[in-house]
């Protein structure tokens, strides 16, 4: 890579997108929740009335997507919708278009180019296998499916939503197994990416290792 990558993979609510954005802000990088995307495009289509399978009309749309990121706001079309990506039901519809080859596709060139100085962190469900191979960096980060369905209870509770933590789990669970599964670059840990299990860590903690295995990447000289 010409600047340096830290890709930050890993399953649903297992805590890589808040690791992600503070290993960026420690580092002075630029960040990429990749997973935004794919929650816009989700929202994009229901909004445009097109359904989460039409594989050729989702990609166009992709090629198209009116999206952007400000001052750490998720804009589509130029509106703030951070927080209505976040709704468990567009969560859903974006693991279901992240499975269409098309979509992935279009996407791709768009994520790469993120990667620009001084740094990237990243992180997504195959940034480091697909997007970007030749991370400086690659983390693999995870928890277990009752820590992660913990969490995601926690936070709608704290946001004054309603939540039964048994069926947050089953989603999650489901969720796993679709992006395991999924032909096109399956959820998964590639062999040079450092296993993180979060389940008995703090943020800070995993914050902590991320920069230690990157300061380890400098002090190497590669």
């Amino acid at each position: 890579m010409s600047v340096p990558v830290i890709t930050i993979d890993g399953p649903s609510a297992s805590g890589k997108g808040t690791v992600a954005a503070i290993v960026a802000q420690r580092l002075g990088f630029h960040y990429l929740d990749s997973g935004s995307l794919y929650r816009l495009l989700a929202l994009h289509a229901r909004r445009q009335g097109v359904a989460w399978h039409d594989e050729p009309a989702l990609a166009e749309l992709a090629g198209s997507l009116p999206a952007a990121f400000v001052q750490g706001a998720v804009l589509l079309d130029g509106n703030d919708v951070s927080m209505e990506i976040r709704a468990e039901e567009i969560g859903i519809g974006a693991s279901k278009v992240a499975a269409l080859p098309a979509v992935r596709a279009a996407l791709l060139q768009r994520q790469r180019a993120f990667g620009v100085a001084p740094g990237l962190v990243t992180d997504g469900r195959d940034m480091g296998s697909v997007v970007f191979p030749q991370a400086a960096v690659k983390i693999f980060l995870t928890a277990s499916a009752d820590e992660r369905a913990s969490r995601r209870y926690k936070q709608l509770i704290g946001k004054g939503e309603s939540a039964n933590l048994p069926q947050i789990k089953q989603d999650i669970i489901d969720r796993d197994s679709r992006d395991a599964a999924r032909a096109v670059a399956p959820l998964r840990q590639e062999p040079d990416a450092f296993l993180l299990d979060t389940t008995e860590l703090t943020i800070d903690q995993a914050v902590d290792t991320v920069l230690r295995r990157f300061g380890q990447y400098q002090a190497s000289g590669i």
